[in-house]
C-alpha cells in the first residue's frame, strides 16, 4: 500500500502533494513502483494534529480518489469522517482505511472494504501519556471486536491494524511488532504500517553514536526492515512511503528463503 498524503502538514511529506496534479502522479509512480494499493489520505493523523473540517478534507482527495480510479488504480481512502468516506467510495475508492475503527457502516453500504485500526484517544491526545496492561491482548481484543462488528455490518473485506504510533510508546510499538502472530491468529488479514515513524527513529537515535534522531526521510533502513519483519510474521500487507524499495526487499527476501 503506498502512501498519498495530500495535506500540507503530514508527518514525513507534508506539502508534497498538496496539488493535486503532484498527488494523481505520485499514486501513478508508487503503483508502476509495485504498489497494490494507492491509500490517499486528506487529513494528517500524526501525533497532536488538528483536526480537518470536512469540506476541506473533501476538497483535498476527491479529485485524486476520482482521477487514480478513473485510471483502474486500486484506491483506500484514508479518513475518519463518514462524509469524506462515502464521497470517496462514490468516485471509486475500494476501500476505507479508518484510524478511529468507526466506519464499518459506509464501507458495508458502499460494498467495499474495511481496514479497523487501533489508536488510543485521537491525534491530539494519543501521544499525551499511553498506558496498557497487556498492549498486546488489548489491541487484539478491541481489533477483533471492531472486525466482527464489521462483519456483522455486511462488509466482506476486513482488514485489522494494530496501530503503530497512534497512542503508543516505543516499547508498546515493539511489542505489538514481537507478536504480530497473534493478531494474525485471528484470521482477520493484518495491515501494518511502520514506514518512517517516530519510533523507528528513536531506535536509530539509540544506536548512533551521537545520539542524533534521524528526521522522517531518513529512515529507510528501519522502515524497510520493519516491513520485511511484518511480512515474514504473516502480515497480509504493508503501508509505505518508499514502494520501490520496499518491494525489492521483500522480493529478494522471498528469493534468498520464500515462504512454505
Amino acid at each position: 500500500m503506498g502512501v498519498v498524503n495530500v495535506t500540507p502538514d503530514s508527518f514525513s511529506d507534508g506539502g508534497r502533494y498538496l496539488d493535486h496534479d503532484a498527488a494523481i502522479a505520485h499514486g501513478h509512480r508508487v503503483v508502476a513502483e509495485g504498489a497494490d494499493w494507492v491509500d490517499v489520505g486528506g487529513e494528517s493523523t500524526r501525533p497532536r494534529a488538528e483536526p480537518v473540517p470536512v469540506d476541506e478534507e473533501l476538497r483535498r482527495v476527491m479529485p485524486v480518489v476520482r482521477a487514480l480510479a478513473a485510471d483502474g488504480i486500486p484506491v483506500s481512502i484514508d479518513t475518519r469522517k463518514a462524509e469524506v468516506a462515502r464521497a470517496a467510495v462514490e468516485a471509486g475508492a475500494r476501500l476505507v482505511n479508518d484510524v478511529s475503527a468507526s466506519l464499518a457502516e459506509v464501507a458495508a453500504e458502499g460494498g467495499v472494504g474495511f481496514v479497523a485500526m487501533h489508536m488510543m484517544g485521537d491525534p491530539r491526545t494519543m501521544q499525551d501519556d499511553p498506558r496498557y496492561d497487556d498492549v498486546v491482548v488489548e489491541v487484539r481484543d478491541f481489533l477483533v471486536a471492531r472486525a466482527e462488528a464489521a462483519r456483522a455490518a455486511g462488509v466482506g473485506e476486513v482488514w485489522i491494524d494494530p496501530g503503530i504510533g497512534f497512542g503508543k510508546t516505543v516499547e508498546h510499538n515493539l511489542d505489538l511488532l514481537a507478536n504480530l502472530d497473534v493478531l494474525v491468529a485471528t484470521g482477520f488479514p493484518v495491515l501494518v504500517g511502520t514506514s518512517r515513524k517516530a519510533t523507528l527513529g528513536a531506535l536509530a537515535a539509540r544506536v548512533d553514536p551521537g545520539g542524533r534522531t534521524p528526521p522522517p526521510t531518513d529512515r529507510l533502513e528501519g522502515s524497510v526492515a520493519t516491513a520485511l519483519w511484518s511480512v515474514r510474521c504473516g502480515a497480509a500487507m504493508v503501508r509505505v512511503h518508499d514502494v520501490a524499495a520496499t518491494v525489492r526487499a521483500l522480493e529478494a527476501l522471498e528469493l534468498a528463503a520464500p515462504v512454505a
